[in-house]
């Protein structure tokens, strides 16, 4: 795997401050929940972390996922739909016991601030590293971040396939005239 990180996804005109910030109320929220505490008060500065937004974070631990839970609905702050995020995806994540306190200096978080979601008919709109791809087939959905795709170096067909595979359904599913497509796309750090 190359050292380099590849770029993902697109500038929604967070701030480096803006990004520092979040990452922290993460890491913040995280350890306070784990020792029993309450976090502090945050009160964001900037307008850009006090519009709704739907955002993922995802919490590595020495390279490794430990946890990732998203909201996909701009319905709170950004500021809000983060610190709840990073809370869930630390102890809420069904595929993983919840982090207790000896993990907590070997935590890596990264935040996904989503974009509206668009539907599609056409799987040519589909941008690899730009997109993300949620599909919805009946009761079935699966959602994977527009960087899952850039590092595992899947092209489009084989993105579509593995999010029908994330949603539960057949690989082939896209292709279903009952299916629903939509991308969106996401500012990742």
């Amino acid at each position: 795997m190359s050292s380099q990180k590849k770029e993902v996804g697109v500038d929604m005109g967070l701030t480096e401050e803006d990004k520092t910030q979040l990452l922290k109320l993460c890491e913040t929220a995280v350890r306070c929940k784990c020792k029993g505490l309450k976090p502090p008060v945050f009160k964001p500065m900037s307008e850009k972390l006090k519009e709704k937004c739907g955002a993922f974070v995802t919490i590595n631990k020495k390279g490794m996922l430990r946890g990732c839970i998203g909201w996909l609905n701009a319905t709170k702050p950004l500021f809000e739909t983060v610190m709840e995020m990073a809370e869930s995806a630390a102890f809420s994540d069904p595929r993983f016991r919840p982090i207790c306190e000896d993990e907590l200096e070997f935590l890596d978080y990264e935040i996904s601030v989503l974009t509206p979601f668009h539907r599609i008919k056409d799987i040519t709109e589909i941008q690899v590293g730009i997109h993300g791809i949620l599909i919805r087939n009946g009761l079935s959905s699966g959602l994977l971040l527009p960087q899952v795709a850039t590092e595992r170096d899947w092209d489009r067909l084989t993105f579509l396939r593995e999010t029908c595979r994330k949603a539960g359904v057949n690989m082939d599913a896209w292709k279903d005239p009952n299916t629903e497509i939509y991308i969106f796309s996401a500012d990742v750090f």
